[in-house]
């Protein structure tokens, strides 16, 4: 069964609002590169719609009612928004889910040392990357450093066209003989995506040495390891922190750069981060696009952690969702974990989640039939997993036929996937958990070639499609098949 490609269906009007959408997407994920960014950046967007804090609401003693726009969020790092409908919320809830974390290098809690007068910064990647593909690339730093006395300083360096950037070295393919024997998982070891940040040392005049006994920490550094010396006073002058901050602070690498768009077409974008920004930006616009009160209320859930596993406090496997909800039908006057329980059960989700685009460079990997075309519009993916579908969440065919509807009658372009072939592909999601309370939930996405690089690739039309489908089914999509009807 093939496919059309949604590029050949457009007229003018839905090619000028594709372009409208990419175009902010470009500048979002710009702006916005670790999962701290996105959700204050989703919060902002969210206010000026309308949303106001729910848990702020709560203790202000309000009641919630059809029409009532709210957003929670836990450690600045998972924000779920939700729309209420006209019908009572023990009937269910429509959600978009996403994540917005992507892998990346994080700097270590004591991460800064010299080597041969040259300073690094010593790092722990984050999820599943290929580590040759992080080196000699421009990086930027983006974080949080919590000091002792309660104040935070925020970091990016690396974006701005004044800022410097920073590099993972790489060999010279002159002295690299016994490298290039080696396999691409050892080409480039984890312990040695060690970051390049500086090369200066500090100068001590003749005139400012002192004798032994009246040296200070910092005069000893700046004699044993002065390049390192001269570094951490620059960072005392900037951010006011000394070395010992870096121990509670959250210091992400990320590829430096604006996304741009691909092709002498510009059809496409090169961006950092579209898996999973790609799928969780369009649910967030999906969301903000309902304007009318929906009849069932209208949820999106952007959460952290889904490239380690979805742990964590801020991810899909903690409390925050169901305590949100629980919250939710509280101040609309349903509450009792009777009703929270009914109220899961029927709820339907779109688990949104990038899918491989069939890549012909590399074709051999994918089963042509059951692969996502790039420019084809939003996939779904029945079940991920691997291994025999292990640890997938396989929606039931009641749930696609319904889907399948949605988008039919919506002109949603869309097509199925698998994640390559059978014995050669998987992959996990956060469709497995939110199914644990029996509602009807599968993967939908946009698909990516390179993902899991630095820079992935994603077609325009994909991402226009991906928005139409979750206006569509926020909107549209009814009780879980499990909830008698």
């Amino acid at each position: 069964m093939e496919t059309k490609n949604a590029w050949k269906s457009y007229d003018a009007a839905a090619l000028e609002e594709l372009e409208r959408i990419a175009a902010d997407y470009i500048d979002f994920i710009s702006e916005n590169k670790t999962e701290r960014e996105f959700a204050a950046a989703a919060i902002a967007r969210a206010e000026e719609a309308g949303y106001t804090d729910l848990f702020q609401a709560y203790d202000e003693g309000r009641k919630l009612g059809p029409g009532d726009k709210v957003y929670a969020q836990t450690h600045g790092k998972a924000v779920i928004f939700a729309h209420l409908g006209t019908q009572p919320l023990v009937n269910g809830f429509n959600i978009l889910g996403a994540h917005i974390d992507s892998p990346r290098l994080d700097l270590k809690q004591n991460p800064l040392f010299e080597r041969n007068e040259l300073l690094h910064l010593d790092t722990h990647y984050y999820g599943g990357i290929k580590h040759y593909q992080w080196v000699t690339i421009p990086l930027a730093l983006h974080g949080v450093i919590a000091k002792k006395d309660g104040e935070m300083v925020y970091v990016n360096v690396g974006e701005d066209e004044n800022d410097p950037v920073f590099c993972v070295t790489d060999l010279l393919i002159h002295l690299a003989k016994d490298q290039m024997q080696k396999k691409a998982t050892e080409v480039v070891t984890g312990e040695d995506l060690d970051v390049l940040v500086g090369g200066r040392p500090v100068v001590v005049g003749e005139d400012d040495k002192k004798d032994d006994a009246d040296k200070t920490e910092w005069d000893k550094l700046a004699e044993k390891e002065p390049v390192k010396a001269y570094a951490l006073q620059l960072l005392a002058e900037k951010y006011g922190i000394e070395e010992a901050d870096f121990l509670s602070a959250e210091i992400e690498v990320v590829p430096a750069g604006r996304a741009r768009e691909l092709g002498f077409d510009r059809s496409m974008i090169l961006g950092y981060g579209h898996d999973d920004s790609s799928c969780a930006y369009p649910s967030l616009i999906a969301q903000l696009a309902l304007d009318a009160t929906p009849q069932r209320t209208a949820m999106t859930v952007l959460v952290d952690k889904e490239e380690i596993g979805s742990v964590g406090a801020t991810g899909m496997a903690s409390q925050f969702f169901e305590n949100v909800v629980a919250v939710l039908m509280e101040m609309a006057g349903e509450g009792g974990n009777i009703n929270l329980r009914r109220g899961l059960a029927a709820s339907s989700m779109l688990s949104s989640d990038v899918s491989a685009g069939l890549d012909p460079t590399y074709a051999s990997v994918f089963e042509p039939k059951n692969a996502a075309y790039m420019g084809h519009g939003l996939v779904f993916n029945k079940y991920t997993g691997s291994r025999g579908k292990s640890g997938s969440n396989d929606a039931s065919a009641e749930y696609v036929a319904r889907i399948r509807r949605i988008m039919d009658d919506a002109g949603v372009a869309y097509q199925t996937a698998e994640l390559g072939k059978v014995d050669i592909g998987g992959g996990g999601t956060i469709a497995y958990l939110p199914a644990k309370y029996e509602m009807d939930v599968i993967d939908s996405g946009v698909s990516v070639l390179s993902m899991h690089a630095p820079w992935e690739v994603v077609s325009k039309a994909d991402l226009y499609e991906a928005y139409k489908g979750y206006v569509a089914f926020l909107r549209d999509a009814g009780p879980s098949a499990r909830v008698p009807r």
